[in-house]
């Protein structure tokens, strides 16, 4: 499988919702109004990687676009289309990953892999005091005209090392990941809408006819 599934599956684990703030709240007091008010939510979003260079090379960087859905709790749909066109599911039970182009299906047992993930802090956490068990959290300076909050798994035994939830105004703007490879992703997201009606069926993912289907714990 191409190079960028794995970096697909780690970091596209990635929600996005905006929620109405106040006008001079700080950093933490922005995150948890918008944990609290965000049910669900639609937005474009853009994904660039950037990965350490090896003997002494220099950075290697991937750009991805596509569109996200997600409703609370942990439910979302990735669908990237440029470059490759894939499929990522979250339907409550299962992490349903599809490559279009392989026709491939991986699907692995959803609980066992969105803990300490950007996931579990944006769209599962019911509150701040729920986000804190699971994370350190520190307000950071303002930039670049966002608000920002850094988020550091308790648990430092998974792939996430740290996250940085950027916030402009009345909407979640950008998320920075690095993970514990030393491979970063950042996610900027555009034309966001809260709280959408979304269809039933909009998490619901059933593998294409002659895909070849991978089960993983």
């Amino acid at each position: 499988m191409r190079s960028l599934l794995p970096c697909t599956r780690r970091l596209a684990l990635v929600l996005l919702a905006g929620t109405a703030v106040t006008a001079h709240a700080g950093p933490l007091e922005s995150l948890e109004e918008f944990v609290r008010s965000a049910r669900s939510g639609r937005a474009e979003f853009t994904q660039v990687v950037t990965a350490p260079g090896r003997d002494g090379q220099a950075p290697r960087t991937r750009r991805s676009s596509g569109t996200f859905e997600f409703q609370r709790p942990d439910r979302f749909r990735f669908v990237y289309r440029e470059p490759f066109a894939q499929t990522l599911v979250a339907d409550g039970q299962t992490l349903w990953l599809h490559d279009v182009d392989l026709n491939q299906v991986t699907a692995r047992k959803q609980a066992g892999v969105l803990a300490s993930t950007p996931a579990a802090l944006i769209a599962a956490a019911p509150d701040l005091q729920a986000i804190r068990r699971d994370f350190e959290l520190l307000a950071l300076p303002d930039q670049g005209g966002l608000q920002w909050v850094q988020a550091t798994p308790r648990n430092r035994e998974g792939q996430v090392a740290s996250i940085k939830v950027g916030l402009r105004g009345d909407a979640l703007a950008a998320l920075d990941i690095l993970d514990s490879f030393g491979q970063r992703s950042v996610l900027t997201f555009t034309g966001f809408q809260l709280n959408p009606a979304l269809a039933a069926d909009t998490f619901r993912f059933t593998p294409p006819k002659g895909a070849d289907v991978i089960r993983q714990p």
